[in-house]
């Protein structure tokens, strides 16, 4: 059972009626503008407040319900404790006759004077609590939206075209208004910055903010994002097809290790360093025909179907009418593939797509899928709901920093979805020189989606947006850790793409000093 401990009509950090000053990056947070309960009321156009409590520092917080997740913020985080002492706020939002958007925020104590949304994964209908918990250990006050509906599938979609919008941009927009106005109102005192932080859907949710709501937040890190959300339920789908049109074709775990260890063979020097990582995958021309049986089938070797469905999961996805694409999975990923094709996430999302948005019929199949023309009914039916492929950012980077990574191993959401939206967005404001000092991209080799992998996969994006956005310090390079049963034994420097950490020759292959980043 979820406990909820009150500490008293104001808060008790070293005394019963004033807040502690808090000092952050020079800036010190103002004292309270009134206590949490009374801001139970909190007036604002379409919002309702149903809790304004006090929370003690240790005490439990909720749980995120057990549903697939996307993002390493929520997966297997569950008994989770207050870090700190802070007053909860939640609400309900509705901005449609057929809306119920749920947010919470969490203000602590003793405020570092910012603020940070998170994100949430899939088609999470659910408080992003893990990614809150986070934010309010570094002291920030932080909020997070179900996106205005429950579970984690598509279903809210179907009949309901108003809970399609909030899930799309609305929610989280919202939530973002009215958050910083209860902010403003609990300490009396508008937040410093504003950042937003989410992998996978939150990272899709980051980019869309900066797309329609450049005013939003002062700094985006834009995780693994699915900008390109159809096509990628379009790839997910069209592997499973494949599968079930054929289970000789399956690749098996065996079949996929071998996979993966030949494309270590072709890629992985890439560097100047065999270290089992991949550095850039997108530039190495990796054929599973290697692996081709020259004569009966055996343990060492693929079937000529398996080479063929192996490399239908490496390419792109075309729309033979439009020319539009949409990649592929690249080098590096096999292990995390599984024996449909892409990761049951990937395929239950593109399902819950064509299901209940692109053709309303929650009876489809896999089955029906047609490659050839249903990418394009995908688009029309998401209709810039949900995708986020807006590539002109000006309006965002003229005040705002924007950090976007991915993992290069990532099977769930192509890492060339990233770099094809940075290699647009650039293009769209005239080239690199121009948003350098606002944009960058880093891709983390041998990283899984969002975190996981063979290669270094812990780094602090938060930070090092924090001193962009408030230092002016461009992040030249953030160095990035990997860790055995809790024992760090690799770190790694990630680069702003195209630049990629290059092994200068000498010292530990394992250390973060060996390499220098540098365009290939």
């Amino acid at each position: 059972m979820t406990t909820w401990m009150r500490v008293g009509t104001r808060y008790a950090i070293g005394s019963a009626t004033a807040l502690a000053l808090a000092v952050c990056g020079g800036r010190q947070a103002a004292a309270a503008g009134s206590p949490c309960e009374t801001l139970m009321s909190f007036r604002a156009a379409g919002t309702t407040i149903t809790i304004a409590e006090m929370v003690a520092a240790g005490a439990s917080l909720p749980s995120p319900p057990r549903e697939t997740e996307e993002t390493a913020d929520t997966a297997g985080a569950r008994a989770l404790t207050a870090p700190r002492a802070f007053c909860r706020v939640a609400a309900t939002l509705k901005p449609s006759a057929d809306s119920d958007i749920k947010i919470e925020v969490w203000m602590p104590a003793d405020w570092n004077g910012k603020f940070n949304a998170v994100g949430n994964g899939a088609f999470s209908g659910s408080i992003a609590y893990p990614a809150m918990r986070t934010a309010l250990a570094r002291g920030y006050a932080t909020a997070s939206t179900d996106t205005g509906h429950s579970g984690n599938n598509a279903s809210f979609a179907l009949g309901h075209p108003e809970k399609l919008v909030d899930f799309g941009w609305r929610a989280v927009h919202l939530m973002t208004e009215v958050s910083k106005q209860i902010v403003r109102a609990h300490y009396d005192a508008a937040p410093n910055y504003s950042y937003w932080t989410g992998c996978s859907a939150g990272g899709r949710q980051g980019l869309m903010e900066a797309q329609r709501f450049p005013t939003d937040y002062d700094g985006i890190v834009a995780g693994a994002p699915g900008v390109d959300w159809s096509g990628r339920a379009s790839q997910a789908i069209r592997g499973e097809q494949l599968y079930r049109q054929d289970p000789a074709v399956q690749i098996t775990a065996d079949d996929r290790q071998l996979l993966h260890q030949a494309a270590l063979a072709a890629c992985d020097a890439q560097d100047g360093l065999k270290d089992g990582l991949i550095s850039h995958p997108a530039a190495c021309h990796f054929d599973p025909g290697v692996l081709e049986c020259k004569g009966a089938a055996g343990s060492s070797c693929l079937s000529s179907a398996q080479v063929a469905i192996a490399r239908r999961l490496y390419s792109p996805l075309s729309d033979p009418a439009t020319g539009r694409t949409t990649a592929g999975l690249l080098p590096g990923s096999e292990l995390g593939w599984t024996d449909l094709g892409w990761t049951a996430s990937a395929r239950a999302t593109g399902l819950s797509q064509f299901r209940f948005i692109v053709f309303k019929d929650p009876a489809w199949d896999v089955s029906r899928f047609d490659g050839g023309r249903d990418l394009a009914r995908a688009d029309a039916a998401d209709a810039g709901t949900v995708n986020a492929l807006g590539y002109d950012l000006r309006p965002f980077l003229s005040h705002g920093k924007l950090i976007q990574y991915h993992g290069w191993s990532d099977p769930q959401i192509s890492p060339q979805n990233s770099v094809d939206y940075y290699t647009r967005a650039l293009a769209a404001m005239s080239g690199a020189k121009t948003v350098a000092d606002s944009y960058r991209l880093f891709m983390a080799p041998g990283m899984g989606h969002c975190s996981g992998g063979e290669g270094p996969n812990t780094f602090d994006m938060l930070g090092a947006l924090e001193q962009w956005a408030e230092q002016g310090h461009a992040p030249d390079r953030i160095v990035a850790t990997h860790a055995t049963r809790g024992v760090v034994d690799r770190t790694r420097p990630l680069c702003p793409y195209p630049q990629m950490a290059i092994y200068s020759g000498s010292g530990s292959p394992d250390a973060d000093t060996s390499f220098v980043c540098r365009t290939p």
